[in-house]
């Protein structure tokens, strides 16, 4: 009879421990899915922000850790970028960022806005030298981009180049893509450049200057009506 009630006494026991450790393991995963954490500070490296399905939308890094960038859900080649953060979209390609540093040559930060399915075309910038070359440039610049020739392209023919192991043969093929506008023209810049000028800098869609209104570091006012030959006229 003794033996019997221990046994009992044992099975409730057991009975109420896995009781308390089923209601522990039920708040704890209650807990981690729907309570949300709060650090008053944390160290870290990278951090990625994804979406519930896995993908991936902002990537927070310091240089090392940097992501290459995405091109149709694939990573670039590994490449050096300084810290910051990289912003992707549903696509699973990379549409912008922001980076920055400095060091003993000089400071720069870029806030960047990608066109769909190729490279920036609007920018942010700010970069400053040091020592001998102490000049500094910042504001906005704007680039046209065409839609036939989208970044895919642009790393293909690269890569084809690349095969041939012939620098000046990929320098000439690239400065005909330039020509034929097939790597985008740059067509604006508000804001001032290295040698002092402030105003705003038109370009036509070869990207060649064509009206800047400006005032120069003396502080004297310019309105410049320039031709296709680089021809300048003053208003």
């Amino acid at each position: 009879m003794e033996k019997l009630i221990r046994e009992v006494r044992m099975l409730k026991i057991y009975a109420a421990s896995l009781t308390i450790a089923f209601i522990l393991l039920f708040l704890l995963a209650f807990k981690s899915n729907n309570d949300h954490q709060r650090f008053q500070e944390i160290d870290v490296e990278r951090i990625n922000v994804i979406e519930k399905d896995g993908t991936l939308k902002m990537v927070i890094s310091n240089k090392k850790r940097q992501h290459p960038g995405l091109l149709n859900n694939k990573p670039l080649k590994a490449r050096e970028r300084e810290a910051g953060l990289i912003f992707f979209n549903s696509l699973g390609d990379e549409c912008g960022g922001l980076i920055y540093d400095s060091d003993e040559k000089g400071s720069g930060m870029v806030y960047s806005v990608d066109q769909r399915k190729t490279d920036q075309i609007m920018q942010l910038q700010y970069s400053e030298g040091t020592g001998a070359d102490k000049r500094r440039a910042y504001g906005l610049k704007l680039w046209d981009r065409p839609d036939d020739f989208t970044l895919e392209k642009v790393l293909k023919f690269d890569d084809s180049l690349q095969k041939l192991n012939d620098p000046v043969a990929t320098k000439k093929a690239f400065a005909k893509l330039k020509e034929e506008g097939k790597l985008g023209s740059e067509r604006f810049f508000a804001g001032k450049t290295a040698n002092g000028d402030v105003g705003l800098f038109i370009r036509d869609d070869k990207g060649r200057v064509r009206l800047k209104i400006y005032v120069d570091k003396n502080n004297q006012t310019h309105i410049e009506d320039v031709d296709e030959n680089g021809k300048s006229t003053i208003k």
